[in-house]
């Protein structure tokens, strides 16, 4: 992605109030409602929990959440806050310290970036997954990690961007920006292989992201050079560089996939995210 400030979508997503609860970490999508009042009788397999990026919500991981569940697999989906990068990933992070046993930990887009900042230190990450996601160093930021004359392929420029200010207190005097993709932009740049009908959803309801959030440099040693990494490269995506997938993927020592689908692969092939979530879950990297 060239270097700028952006935001992301919110999207409503028919789901049983079950699968809702589980979305924003109320109570976890288990094998059977009696194990989950019952955690003594809790699975032997890894709890998954999906952090979504941003224009995004965690409605996004719906199709993930019910495959997850079907196969047996404690899920939660956490509502990501968007609006700071050391914020998000504390928070990620304090969800994470409540969970025992171990994790498969998942980030799409930005949320990837979050969740390399998360899993830093914490013994319970077993894998970490990135989908269409920021891979960052230390130093580096979303905004700045991928150069466009380095990484073509993101179409997200600022021009395609629509910046709503709001009061911030912590943020230079005392204001911030939210960022958002312009409606008329949304399907080529984030749901190119959505319908048209599809697409309009997502961009009327999409989540932004803080200006602040998307310019903060990662300020820890990434957690994937510590934890087994996975990472689904989109090669059709029009939001983060193909390219800049690849570069940061092979720099994480990622077991790659790659994929024909655009940004929005969680919602448009599940098949290929819980595939790669299921081999990170169950392998003994």
């Amino acid at each position: 992605m060239p270097s700028m400030t952006f935001r992301w979508r919110r999207t409503v997503f028919p789901a049983t109030a079950l699968v809702l609860a589980a979305s924003v970490g109320l109570i976890p999508l288990s094998a059977s409602g009696a194990d989950a009042a019952r955690p003594e009788h809790a699975t032997t397999k890894p709890t998954i929990v999906l952090v979504h990026g941003a224009f995004a919500d965690a409605g996004s991981w719906a199709p993930e959440v019910t495959r997850l569940h079907d196969l047996g697999y404690t899920v939660y989906a956490p509502a990501n806050p968007l609006r700071s990068l050391s914020g998000d990933a504390a928070y990620i992070k304090s969800f994470l310290q409540t969970i025992d046993g171990p994790v498969v930990l998942v980030g799409h887009s930005y949320g990837g970036a979050v969740i390399t900042e998360a899993a830093a230190g914490l013994d319970n990450v077993k894998a970490l997954v990135y989908v269409a996601a920021f891979a960052l160093d230390k130093g580096e930021s979303a905004a700045t990690v991928l150069p466009a004359d380095k990484y073509p392929g993101s179409l997200l420029t600022p021009d395609k961007l629509v910046v709503r200010d709001y009061p911030d207190s912590s943020a230079p005097g005392g204001t911030n920006a939210d960022l958002y993709i312009n409606p008329g932009d949304f399907r080529s740049i984030f749901a190119n292989d959505n319908s048209s009908a599809g697409a309009t959803e997502l961009a009327l309801t999409q989540r932004p992201l803080s200006q602040s959030a998307f310019g903060e440099p990662l300020g820890v040693q990434p957690a994937w050079k510590t934890i087994p990494t996975w990472d689904l490269v989109t090669l059709d995506d029009h939001a983060i560089s193909p390219a800049g997938q690849k570069f940061m993927a092979a720099r994480a020592h990622a077991k790659t996939t790659t994929i024909r689908a655009a940004h929005d692969v969680s919602l448009t092939r599940p098949d290929a995210v819980d595939k790669i979530i299921i081999d990170a879950a169950t392998s003994n990297r």
